[in-house]
């Protein structure tokens, strides 16, 4: 399937692969999709919409196994204080539901904030816009495709 997602990577020239799973509505987080795929729970990167106080929307991307620091998002994006979107606000920001938001093709170029923590693996999971669709893909061409800013953003949960 080709999603914009993945029509952004095809116009880059990236190298990926896509990864289909059996989706559970009742569960969409991202241990359970790391399970269906083979992949370890840190090496799946799930996107959150947040906004910062003085800089608005942006994604923040972070392992599956963790949970987003909103302070430390805000130091890094240059905010006082920075929170995750109400559910409902996430499909009209990004033109995605819950379960198949991506940085990769938003409605609009929002910034993209990721952990560092994606630089553990060599290759890493994120969503290809769709619930059921995972891109595998370096972290070095995800960084370049969203034009990232890596820092530390995520905590233990």
């Amino acid at each position: 399937m080709k999603t914009n997602a993945v029509r952004v990577l095809d116009n880059l020239s990236i190298e990926y692969e896509l990864r289909e799973y059996e989706v559970d509505p009742d569960d969409l987080t991202a241990e359970t999709v790391a399970e269906k795929i083979g992949f370890a729970p840190e090496q799946v990167f799930k996107s959150l919409v947040v906004r910062g106080d003085k800089n608005g929307v942006c994604i923040a991307v972070v392992p599956g196994d963790a949970q987003l620091d909103l302070k430390a998002l805000a130091k890094l994006s240059g905010d006082r204080k920075s929170e995750v979107v109400l559910l409902k606000e996430v499909q009209p920001l990004t033109g995605y539901i819950r379960g198949g938001v991506t940085a990769l093709a938003c409605k609009k170029d929002y910034p993209v904030y990721v952990d560092e923590n994606v630089y553990l693996f060599d290759v890493i999971s994120v969503s290809a816009g769709v619930r059921g669709t995972q891109i595998l893909l370096s972290p070095d061409d995800y960084i370049r495709a969203t034009k990232a800013t890596v820092g530390v953003i995520a905590k233990s949960q």
